[in-house]
């Protein structure tokens, strides 16, 4: 079980019924009577299917003082339910030749299964019992709180950059519950009990909460009778929970932290910029962060790699990433690694004065029309995969987009002018809305 779900380029949230087009695959989607959202992708390619359930819930959900609450669930859900024990289902998809797997997000939680085809109305039935039927009692809460802890153990308080990392996040998001770790903080982790757990379960997997999502040798007719005669069978509870989100207030302080430790063996700089996600986006500026920093730092050929590491040797590599597919503002992030000899302040001005140049320096149109092709052939490669497919979709519709969006983002990304890149660049990557680390070495 993974704790996170990488972001995607595309993004979407099915639309009430129909099908929509557009280039790629007939999305298909419906919605059952008792809420649930449903969306078929058709892949004929192999007869294979990709089953997954999405929660419109993640960790920045949890209860004020429960942190960690979505993702401690996410490792509960695997422990039974009153009609199958512990570790059945687990048991069954293996016997099938079969793959599975659960995450949890900021905005979601997904479990999925990949099997044969014929085994796909076998995987409703479980995750449909699962929907409803979670049973555990108090002796399984503690060993598998303690595997939460150890995880939190193992990849952060062992991990110089992971504490950065999640210093820095904290930092960014003052107000927001971006800024806790989706794992949760240690000392509320070990606070957490049996019936916080079954709370927030009550509270959260209900069918309307819910977008299943299928991907593989399948049609929709057949998706519609096997989901109604699982998924359809589990009574609604009313209207879809509400998801309380403060928002962040406009930043006004530059913010520099630095993490130092004796397991550091290479220093590296991190700055991080509030922005907004593709949801909080207006007038196309989501398409032009995603462009930008692929422009700016993705890769060789891109304008931070040439201008730190090629042009003046400051560098051994840099880049920049932008976290698209958000409910909420979010971040864009630029890294530098310092060359032999080098500070990691003479860095940081060096980075500052890169990115002060953007605007003149980095958007020559045959630098932006690389990136275009780069993006979207990541895209195009991303599509090629089933269970990428089935992320896509599942992880846009758990954000509140529409199928329709995911399918305009290519042609959109195509429309972003550099006027549009110089605008962005400009109004968001400016220090007070950042925050700047140091990893370095004790």
């Amino acid at each position: 079980m993974a704790n996170s779900a990488s972001p995607l380029s595309l993004r979407t949230e099915a639309s009430p019924l129909g099908g929509t087009n557009g280039g790629g695959p007939l999305v298909q989607s419906f919605t059952l009577g008792n809420g649930l959202d449903v969306v078929v992708v058709p892949d004929h390619r192999v007869p294979v299917v990709t089953h997954m359930i999405w929660y419109r819930n993640g960790s920045a959900d949890d209860p004020i003082g429960k942190s960690g609450i979505a993702h401690f669930l996410e490792h509960l859900m695997f422990k039974g339910t009153e009609r199958h024990p512990a570790g059945e289902f687990s048991k069954v998809v293996s016997s099938l030749g079969g793959q599975e797997n659960a995450f949890t997000s900021f905005d979601y939680t997904a479990y999925f299964q990949r099997v044969a085809r014929e085994h796909l109305g076998t995987m409703m039935e479980f995750e449909a019992d699962r929907m409803t039927g979670l049973s555990f009692d108090e002796s399984v809460v503690t060993p598998e709180r303690e595997v939460v802890l150890e995880e939190r153990r193992m990849r952060v308080e062992t991990d110089p950059s992971a504490q950065l990392s999640e210093a820095m996040a904290a930092s960014l998001f003052m107000h927001h519950p971006y800024g806790i770790p989706i794992i949760g903080w240690m000392h509320e982790i070990e606070g957490l009990t049996r019936e916080d757990a079954l709370s927030y379960y009550r509270r959260f997997y209900t069918p309307e909460n819910a977008i299943l999502v299928v991907a593989g040798d399948v049609t929709a007719d057949t998706v519609r009778r096997l989901a109604e005669g699982t998924y359809g069978r589990i009574a609604p509870r009313g209207s879809r929970p509400v998801r309380f989100r403060p928002r962040e207030p406009e930043p006004r302080a530059m913010r520099h932290l630095t993490v130092a430790d004796p397991k550091v063996e290479q220093p590296t700089l991190q700055r991080l910029y509030l922005v907004p996600s593709s949801q909080t986006a207006e007038n196309g500026e989501g398409q032009a962060l995603d462009l930008l920093a692929e422009v700016i730092g993705s890769g060789p050929t891109s304008f931070l790699y040439r201008r730190l590491v090629l042009e003046r040797h400051v560098a051994v590599n840099a880049g920049a990433w932008y976290m698209t597919s958000a409910m909420d503002d979010t971040r864009f992030s630029v890294y530098a690694v310092p060359a032999q000899g080098v500070s990691l302040e003479q860095l940081e001005k060096e980075v500052d004065e890169a990115l002060a140049s953007v605007p003149g320096d980095a958007l020559d149109p045959a630098a932006i029309e690389r990136a275009k092709t780069r993006l979207l052939a990541e895209t195009v490669y991303q599509t090629d995969s089933q269970s990428s497919l089935a992320r896509i979709y599942g992880s846009a519709l758990a954000i509140g987009e529409t199928i329709e969006q995911v399918q305009r983002w290519p042609e959109e990304v195509e429309a972003v002018t550099r006027e549009q890149l110089a605008s962005v660049a400009e109004r968001y990557l400016v220090s007070r809305r950042s925050v700047t680390g140091y990893l370095e070495k004790a």
